[in-house]
C-alpha cells in the first residue's frame, strides 16, 4: 500500500463513514446487494480490505463465517474484536489464503488504491484462486465521474487545484490528490465500461456492474426512508445511463464450476 494511502487510512475515517448521510446510503445500498448476491450461511466469507469490519460484523452475527485480510494494522485489530471475525493483514494481490477455501470473496475497497490494470487484474485472479468453483466475488469500485460530482456537491471546486485533480482523473482514471490536502487518497477511479474487462481478464464470468447510490449521494437534503431507497434503485440498478452518475459501482463475478 503506497505511503499517503496508508496515512489516509490510520487517520480512522472508516470507524464512522459508513454511519451517516452519503456513506450510511453506501452502507444500505451495498448491504442489499450482499444480501440478494451471496450464498446462505453458514458459509464461508473472505472479505478483502474489509476496513474495520462494517459489513464482517453483521454477516458474522447472520451466520457466516468471515475472515478479514486488510493491509492497515489498525484495521485488522478492529475487526478481530468483532464476536465471529477473525482477521490477518495481508495485500489483496497475494492472499494469505489457501485456494479454493471459501465460498465468496468481498474486495470492498483494494480495487480503488491500485493504479495500474494489471493489479487490478491480479487481485481479481487472486479472488479467483480462492474461491471455490462456482463461489461469487462481489468488488467495489469508484466510478469515474465521482470527483467530478463531489466537486459540486462539497464546493471542492472553489478549491486552488481540485480542477487539475478532475481533468487527470477524467483523461486517465488516476485520483492523484497533492500533498497535504483533505481530499480522497490516490486512488483508482472506474469507467462502468472498463470493469467487465478486467474480470473476464482474470479468468472469471462477469455477471453484472450495479450502481450502489446512484445521484442520490449528492442530495443536500435528508435520504428518503431506507425502504423507499431499496425499493426505487433495485429497479434501476443495472442501468447503463445511470452507473456513471453513482459516486460507487458493485461489480459481481463468478468463478466457473
Amino acid at each position: 500500500m503506497r505511503d499517503d494511502v496508508l496515512a489516509y487510512y490510520r487517520l480512522g475515517g472508516e470507524t464512522t463513514r459508513l454511519t451517516a448521510g452519503a456513506g450510511r446510503l453506501e452502507f444500505i445500498r451495498t448491504w442489499d446487494v450482499l444480501t440478494r448476491t451471496l450464498p446462505p450461511p453458514p458459509t464461508d466469507v473472505l472479505d478483502v480490505g474489509g476496513a474495520t469490519g462494517i459489513y464482517a460484523a453483521p454477516l458474522a452475527a447472520a451466520g457466516y463465517r468471515v475472515h478479514v485480510v486488510d493491509p492497515v494494522p489498525e484495521h485488522v485489530a478492529a475487526s478481530a474484536a468483532h464476536p465471529g471475525v477473525t482477521a490477518e493483514s495481508g495485500d489483496a494481490r497475494s492472499l494469505p489464503v489457501d485456494g479454493d477455501s471459501v465460498d465468496a470473496v468481498l474486495l470492498l475497497g483494494p480495487l480503488y488504491h491500485l493504479l495500474e490494470r494489471a493489479d487490478r487484474v491480479r487481485a481479481w485472479r487472486e479472488a479467483a484462486r480462492v474461491v471455490r468453483p462456482g463461489g461469487v466475488i462481489v468488488a467495489a469500485l469508484i466510478a469515474r465521474y465521482a470527483s467530478l460530482w463531489d466537486g459540486f456537491a462539497r464546493a471542492f471546486l472553489a478549491e486552488p487545484g481540485y480542477g487539475d485533480v478532475i481533468d487527470h482523473t477524467l483523461a486517465t482514471g488516476e485520483h492523484r490528490p497533492p500533498e497535504g490536502t483533505a481530499w480522497f487518497a490516490t486512488a483508482y477511479f472506474h469507467h462502468p465500461d472498463e470493469v467487465a474487462g478486467e474480470v473476464t481478464d482474470a479468468g472469471l464470468t462477469h455477471e453484472r456492474t450495479v450502481l450502489v447510490e446512484g445521484p442520490l449521494w449528492m442530495l443536500a437534503g435528508p435520504l428518503p426512508d431506507e425502504a423507499t431507497i431499496l425499493d426505487r434503485l433495485r429497479p434501476v440498478e443495472e442501468e447503463p445511463s445511470l452507473l456513471g452518475s453513482s459516486s460507487h459501482l458493485l461489480a459481481i463475478a463468478r468463478r466457473s464450476r
